[in-house]
């Protein structure tokens, strides 16, 4: 007598195939991680510089014309006031006799009620001079007290 199942139907085979959506997973998220960092990479430059022993820095303080306009349209040169086209001919002079290279900053404080147009006729006149370092001064806000 041979014991076993009158039913000849085969059980559970083993599975052949290999789930691949976490692989997918994992090498999406790295793509994204490398679209991400490789620009960083590319634009970082290692330089070995020369080393020194007799450079040092400059004590010489930055130099910088300052040039003021108040709520009249008044321009100032080092708190002197100063008509345009002496302001032209002053700094035009300045420039002559600066070296290229090694031209002033324009420090510009302007009213803020003083139009647009005027602060852009003062900008173009220091830029036909040659000084195109151009900052604008400026103060900062008191916070406001908490109630």
């Amino acid at each position: 007598m041979a014991f076993g199942r009158f039913e000849r139907t085969p059980g559970q085979t083993p599975m052949s195939e290999i789930n691949v959506t976490p692989l997918v997973d994992v090498m999406m998220v790295l793509l994204v991680i490398f679209i991400i960092t490789a620009p960083l990479m590319v634009s970082a430059l290692k330089l070995d510089l020369p080393k020194t022993e007799d450079a040092q820095a400059s004590n010489a303080p930055p130099r910088f014309v300052k040039l003021s306009i108040d709520a009249k349209g008044v321009v100032y040169l080092d708190d002197q006031a100063i008509a345009l086209e002496a302001l032209k001919r002053t700094l035009a002079v300045q420039a002559l006799t600066e070296p290229r290279g090694d031209m002033p900053e324009v420090q510009l404080r302007a009213d803020e009620r003083v139009p647009y147009g005027k602060v852009v006729e003062v900008i173009g006149l220091a830029q036909q001079a040659g000084m195109y370092r151009i900052g604008f001064v400026t103060e900062r806000k008191q916070p406001t007290a908490k109630p």
